[in-house]
């Protein structure tokens, strides 16, 4: 990885076939060297959208990469309660696939809303029990800042 970024001519941040950039292919496979390497290059947005109009962020949350996650979060340009285009945060996204450490570590940021509506209106308490994803679920509805109502 560092050899093939040291060629003249590389872009670190290049948007392949798939709408994926190298950050977004390692976030999504929890690849936490490669995604410290990206992140230390100036030329990546950290915050980026791409597959499936997904950030870094929410595929590490989706997919449980509770490492790569706190790696993101660490950073001042990575907005952790910001909407993907399909109305979901990476909270929203880490409850609904059932990641709990994900779902904890999130609900600890401020910048955080714990009951984030998507596009239709729906918290994400409501949204996680409709998947049926029990464990996360009681821990939200036990969570201090998530209003039991938006069930």
């Amino acid at each position: 990885m560092r050899i093939l970024l040291g060629l003249e001519g590389v872009n670190p941040d290049y948007l392949n076939n798939d709408a994926l950039t190298p950050l977004l292919y390692a976030t999504q496979n929890g690849c936490e060297g490669m995604v410290k390497i990206l992140l230390g290059r100036g030329e990546v947005n950290p915050d980026g959208l791409g597959s499936y109009c997904r950030k870094p962020l929410s595929w590490a949350a989706m997919y449980g990469h509770a490492g790569v996650v706190k790696m993101l979060l660490g950073r001042e340009d990575v907005n952790p309660d910001k909407l993907d285009n399909g109305g979901l945060t990476p909270l929203s996204e880490a409850a609904l696939f059932g990641q709990e450490e994900v779902v904890k570590i999130l609900c600890e940021q401020e910048e955080v809303n714990p009951d984030p509506p998507d596009n239709d209106d729906r918290a994400t308490l409501s949204m996680t029990t409709g998947w049926g994803c029990e464990r996360v679920v009681a821990w939200l509805h036990s969570h201090k800042t998530v209003t039991p109502s938006t069930i």
